[in-house]
């Protein structure tokens, strides 16, 4: 799953990567997204917010902790990156807005700005991060929770020069209520919810403890929203050893709760850690989440991923089952990385990186029976016809491969002889049948000799 080498931008982002395998980042312009959403970084704990006709993305940057920069090991960041999208697929990087260095109370090599959250008031859009405090006399050890504040999502932002007194603890989630009141909501232990004033950088009145949570195992990370007059507390919870997605519901923003569900399971493949957010985005209801696609055998180093979220009639959320296709219209002009797949054959399909050594370089498809196949849904050819298929293959032995439209046994839209060779080339095609409009796509092994697949597109 290459990002695209063909323009500018696909360069300065192949770029980024070669830095990103030791664990550093270069700034980058523009990503495509299936799932995970952030290909150019680490990142984690996404803060989801429309902004306008944008979802803006506010997660925490996970890198790789080193000698004497962090602690090995365990969770790093140092930073804030803030994403934007308005098609849910190509997301826009704007670079760094807050550093642990550039806030004047937070301990400059703590490497400990984790979990965010932002809201626009007043044509001031407030940015809410928790770090460690350089200054531990007036209330110990541990985290509290700072503001940075700009005239636009993207920034620049300006940190105020102390944290929110009153507020100890890590996940800051701010809501605003349809009367205009603000609510602040984090994590310590307990989840705690307060009342903002209206300069939205000070408690109104004492923390409420939402005790009617449950009790055993770590819970954090709230996050609440509304729909059609209930209140959701979202929060990850260890209910046995990893973390999973829950819910209760309230008709007031403080509660009572009550415990009503799980809107995630666990990871399937042991990440501690899930950290999310929920947003309506034209029409349409999502699910933010993280999971640890890049980094499978270290659960510190974790990506953003979205799925679609929807509701029961009696407003219970149905339980999310994470894709790695995610969101988002895929134009069939732009390289389409098959490997993040809407359905795979259960027999001669696989999905393996690209190169072990640098995981940022994605992922590829290997097709190696007659007839087994990959499946990407939701591939837009738009209305002009189009010409050539061109694929990013290795075939050792030779292949041949069809596409086809909407069915293993759907027409078929190209035949792709692939020659012999050890390296990976693009092969073009002429396109025998065109389909306007959005097509779920399939590539299907022909003869069953094996194809290794980055991507395909369409001129």
């Amino acid at each position: 799953m290459k990002t695209s080498s063909s323009n500018k931008k696909g360069r300065r982002l192949s770029t980024a990567f070669t830095f990103l395998s030791v664990g550093f980042l270069l700034a980058t312009n523009f990503v495509q997204a299936q799932n995970p959403i952030i290909r150019n970084q680490y990142s984690a704990d996404p803060s989801a917010r429309v902004f306008g006709n944008r979802v803006f993305l506010f997660p925490s940057h996970d890198i790789l902790a080193s000698q004497g920069k962090g602690r090995i090991g365990w969770f790093c960041m140092e930073d804030y990156h803030v994403f934007s999208s308005s098609n849910l697929t190509d997301w826009t990087d704007h670079g760094s807005i807050v550093k642990q260095n550039n806030v004047p109370w937070v301990k400059t090599d703590s490497y400990s700005m984790w979990a965010p959250d932002c809201i626009e008031r007043n044509g001031k859009y407030y940015f809410y991060f928790p770090s460690t405090p350089a200054d531990t006399t007036n209330g110990g050890r541990g985290f509290t929770v700072g503001v940075a504040v700009a005239d636009k999502p993207e920034g620049p932002y300006t940190p105020l020069a102390t944290p929110i007194k009153g507020v100890r603890g890590i996940d800051p989630n701010v809501f605003i209520d349809k009367d205009g009141q603000a609510y602040l909501y984090w994590s310590a232990g307990n989840i705690y919810g307060a009342k903002l004033k209206e300069n939205m950088t000070e408690l109104e009145g004492e923390p409420k403890t939402l005790a009617e949570l449950p009790t055993k195992g770590l819970k954090e990370g709230p996050y609440l929203f509304e729909r059609n007059g209930i209140y959701y507390m979202t929060y990850p919870h260890v209910e046995n050893k990893i973390e999973r997605l829950e819910y209760a519901i309230s008709n007031n923003p403080l509660g009572p709760f009550k415990v009503t569900g799980v809107i995630m399971d666990e990871s399937p493949t042991g990440c501690w850690t899930n950290h999310h957010s929920v947003i309506q985005f034209k029409n349409q209801w999502y699910l933010f989440y993280h999971h640890n696609d890049y980094s499978p055998a270290f659960d510190k180093a974790r990506s953003v991923r979205a799925d679609s979220l929807s509701f029961n009639t009696d407003g219970t959320i149905k339980k999310v089952i994470p894709t790695l296709r995610g969101i988002g219209v895929t134009s069939a002009i732009t390289e389409i990385q098959v490997d993040r797949y809407t359905a795979l054959s259960t027999s001669g399909a696989s999905i393996e990186f690209v190169d072990t050594s640098n995981h940022f370089l994605g992922w590829k498809t290997i097709l190696s029976q007659a007839g087994s196949w990959v499946q990407y849904n939701s591939v837009d050819f738009g209305k002009k016809p189009l010409k050539t298929a061109t694929i990013k293959v290795i075939a050792t032995a030779g292949s041949t491969l069809q596409v086809r439209a909407n069915s293993v046994d759907g027409i078929v839209l190209a035949e792709i002889k692939i020659p012999a060779g050890s390296n990976w080339k693009e092969v073009k095609t002429n396109v025998l049948k065109f389909k306007p409009g959005i097509q779920n796509l399939f590539i299907v092994s022909k003869d069953g000799k094996a194809a290794e697949i980055d991507w395909i597109k369409f001129n």
